[in-house]
């Protein structure tokens, strides 16, 4: 498809935020270039940062009370908090209590006698109550704050992660917006809960909570704990009484209120529900149906069952994050809400199993500052791979982990820090590829050193002895060395406390009958350690494999083994668990010997690259055409897009290969293969094109469309019966169609279906309506400026924010519109768009 953007125009590269959901974007390192001396990367020395201890505890926050309402029309919250309090050691005879952008209309102590007036002081940020007299520890007081919340008129901040920090948000509150509900849906974490209701708002606090929330009658509500009752007013409103009995951090609270449709489901008699839009109702358990697998999967492999009374995941619109794991009610971002067709090219099971190990992992134990946030996200992360693993198979998960390597190694280019961090800029800092993606390859190593017994029964320790509590990394260090018997100190040092990692030049060499392996770890040891690395070393000669322990310690290390004849391959770290860099370059034969006999995913995979990069071997033909019959889907379908890229399709065999491919079980093949023959001729293949426009995969049907588009004889009959779909895969080859027949009449088409589709389909969707607008009749174009304006200044996601100030600069010579770009830029908060527009302004 062919979106050529002109003067006036920019593009940012486009980001999947990860918040508790994790990036798919991916850069790969090439095993066989020269190893670096060294990483050039900048890393913030912590004499310049404050150190970020975890938050005193002077009160112990034992329970809260809320009783809320809402002002739809306002975008407020009015709310009437009751706080159970104890000092927590000292006595206190003065309370703070963080409230952010509220109106503070009364604090009182509750007494038997009743209230008792108490005097505070605001400042917009921290509500400081002067007590009636000084409490020590083992007294309990209640206290009662009445407020009205204005979440919406914060000046407000954001990360990559979560790029909003405004706590409680209301979506289309005036029901204007068409194709869009009515919404109200909270945003905790980090501390941005204390933006709708006072409290401590620090994970180290925890609390059990009851929430009384007051709505129109026609509304659903959602929250944590269970719904006790419901009680219908007479004004046509509905309150409904939600408990948690079990204690959690403040920043887990939550609340959802929408027309919902919930579909429930069960898992040793808890209650599990999935709450959709009432057009998704019936693809629900499509893509949340393995939950009650997920559960037991996971309470059996940590031994220790699912902690809570009800498991809720609720999809909602204009998310500013990927995944929430509220304790009981995970919410999650709207690009869940697909049909059954859709998640044939979908799954979304990774996002799923993520927020829901969090329930273990940051809501039952969780971290006691966001300097220990790895404790959390590592996990969270790690589930990924253990649910791939027992589900989808061994080398689905080790795709997982090739991922993340890839994403942190990415990141790790500009950006060395540690996992645990108590020198950071800001607390939203530490949602990155370190606490997610590296975090989570370091549980692996861990697991791969002390083996899987040792590992879950070190969890399962570490769970049991922490339920309920707040922890710091030395926890996790103390259960493993109960369960293993030895000092790991070692190895939570170098993972968790030093920024870096493992850059090694492996070499290996055969003469005199011996076999040379030469191992240098060449990182900048001013930044990183001087790694202490378990690895294996599988050595394949005379059809054997002989597998070599090794425990490298030093900056060079030298092995020798005694072989008769030469090896055919010396495979370093052979269960590719490593996290880190390796360098080892290999001969094409070695390569060729490597992905014909290794049983492992990575290795086979990175074969077929990396003698792709060898423009003149003998063997990448060779190998793609092995690879062509592998029997994992993905390096199929690599070998598919090989084989077109080299011009392999002319090798009658390769062809018939990949033809027999258009009828493959998986999409992604199918797609491939149908790709691949397009471009080598659609109009030998225009009877498969034409019955790829009916299958049931969109990826199919949109690699079809968009061939057919582009042939100068498509009828627009064809390309406008795909017109009223929804899908993105189907909808981008339409658009590009009216770009290239420059038809000026589809203006409405285009704003209409960039207002129904959402998310990050929206994004790349609303590049062509950009693109429409630069040839748009003028009259067209002063109607776009109230749409664009409204993306730029309202959109809940950063690259909607672009795309509307793109829209802008394409009709910024209309008067007025100018005033409007430079608002939306100045008010930008999202730390990526301020970056490229600071940019954009330098090159002015």
């Amino acid at each position: 498809m062919s979106t050529l953007f002109k003067k006036h125009l920019f593009i940012l590269p486009f980001l999947i935020v990860f918040g508790c959901k994790t990036s798919r974007n991916i850069s790969k390192i090439d095993p066989n270039a020269d190893a670096p001396d060294s990483t050039e990367v900048k890393v913030d020395a912590p004499e310049k940062l404050i150190y970020r201890a975890a938050e005193s505890r002077i009160w112990d926050l034992i329970h809260t009370h809320l009783d809320l309402s809402f002002d739809w029309e306002n975008q407020y919250v009015n709310g009437i908090a009751v706080l159970e309090l104890s000092p927590y050691f000292f006595p206190q005879d003065d309370l703070t209590l963080d409230a952010k952008g509220f109106d503070i209309l009364k604090v009182s102590k509750l007494t038997p006698q009743g209230q008792q007036d108490l005097s505070f002081e605001y400042d917009g940020e921290e509500l400081d109550v002067t007590l009636d007299t000084e409490y020590t520890k083992g007294d309990k007081i209640q206290i009662r704050i009445e407020y009205i919340a204005k979440p919406n008129e914060r000046t407000v901040g954001g990360s990559e992660a979560i790029t909003s920090d405004k706590g409680l948000y209301f979506i289309n509150p005036l029901g204007e917006e068409p194709n869009k509900p009515q919404q109200i849906w909270t945003q905790g974490e980090t501390e941005s809960n204390s933006a709708w209701f006072p409290t401590i708002d620090s994970p180290n606090e925890r609390c059990t909570q009851e929430m009384y929330i007051t709505v129109n009658d026609r509304f659903k509500t959602l929250s944590n704990g269970t719904l006790v009752y419901s009680q219908k007013n007479e004004d046509h409103t509905r309150t409904d009484y939600w408990k948690m009995d079990k204690p959690h951090a403040p920043y887990l609270f939550m609340l959802a209120i929408g027309e919902f449709s919930v579909v429930k489901d069960k898992w040793n008699n808890i209650p599990i529900d999935y709450w959709v839009e009432p057009e998704y109702e019936k693809y629900a358990k499509d893509v949340f149906g393995n939950t009650p697998e997920m559960m037991t999967f996971f309470s059996e492999l940590l031994d220790y069952p699912f902690p809570w009374a009800k498991y809720s995941q609720v999809v909602v619109r204009d998310y500013v994050s990927g995944a929430m794991e509220n304790t009981t009610a995970s919410v999650f971002m709207e690009d869940l809400q697909i049909t059954s067709r859709e998640k044939l090219d979908e799954n979304w099971d990774y996002i799923i199993a993520h927020e829901l190990m969090h329930q273990w992992f940051g809501d039952l134990v969780t971290c006691e500052s966001w300097s220990n946030l790895p404790l959390n996200e590592g996990f969270a992360n790690y589930s990924e791979y253990l649910w791939n693993e027992y589900k989808y198979g061994q080398e689905e998960a080790d795709y997982n982990n090739w991922i993340e390597l890839n994403n942190y190694l990415s990141e790790a280019e500009a950006k060395q820090v540690p996992l645990v961090r108590y020198y950071y800029e800001d607390r939203e800092d530490m949602f990155d590829n370190h606490s997610y993606a590296k975090a989570g390859l370091t549980l692996h190593m861990l697991r791969k050193y002390i083996g899987d017994e040792a590992f879950f029964a070190s969890l399962n320790l570490y769970l049991k002895s922490n339920a309920f509590q707040s922890v710091e990394i030395h926890d996790l260090r103390l259960a493993f060395e109960e369960v293993t018997g030895e000092d790991m100190n070692w190895f939570f040092d170098q993972w968790y406390f030093e920024p870096g990692h493992p850059i090694l030049d492996v070499s290996h060499t055969y003469e005199n009958d011996s076999l040379y392996l030469y191992i240098n770890q060449v990182q900048d040891t001013t930044i990183a350690p001087i790694y202490t690395l378990p690895v294996f070393i599988d050595v394949y000669a005379n059809d054997e494999v002989d597998r070599y322990p090794l425990m490298v310690q030093n900056l060079s290390e030298e092995y020798q083994w005694y072989y008769p004849s030469k090896p055919n391959l010396v495979l370093f770290d052979s269960d590719q668990q490593l996290l880190g860099e390796v360098y080892h370059e290999k001969s094409d034969e070695e390569l060729s010997f490597q992905y014909s006999n290794s049983e492992l995913f990575i290795p086979r995979f990175e074969a077929l690259n990396e003698i792709q990069e060898r423009l003149d071997s003998d063997y990448a033909e060779e190998i793609t055409k092995k690879a062509l019959d592998d029997p994992n889907w993905r390096i199929k379908s690599l070998a598919i897009d090989l084989a077109s890229k080299n011009e392999m399709l002319s090798d009658a065999a390769v062809l018939t290969k990949v033809e027999s491919y258009l009828d493959h079980e998986r999409s992604d093949v199918r797609a491939s293969a149908l790709s691949a023959l397009l471009e080598l001729d659609a109009y030998t293949y225009i009877d498969q094109l034409q019955e790829a426009l009916k299958d049931s995969a969109y990826s199919v049907v949109g690699v079809a469309l968009a061939t057919y588009v582009e042939l100068p004889d498509a009828e627009s009959e064809v390309v406008e019966s795909y017109a009223d779909e929804k899908n993105v895969n189907v909808l981008l080859p339409v658009a590009d169609y009216y770009l290239q027949n420059g038809d000026s009449t589809k203006y409405g088409w285009f704003v209409n279906k960039s207002k129904l589709l959402t998310g990050t389909d929206q994004y790349y969707f609303l590049q062509y309506l950009v693109q429409y607008m630069l040839e748009a009749p003028l009259s067209q174009q002063e109607s776009s400026i109230e749409f664009f304006k409204n993306l730029a200044l309202n959109g809940s996601q950063y690259y909607t924010r672009l795309m509307g100030v793109q829209g802008l600069m394409v009709v910024s010579e209309i008067e007025g519109v100018m005033p409007i770009i430079i608002e939306a830029v100045s008010k930008e908060t999202d730390p990526r768009l301020i970056e490229f527009y600071d940019q954009l302004r330098e090159g002015n």
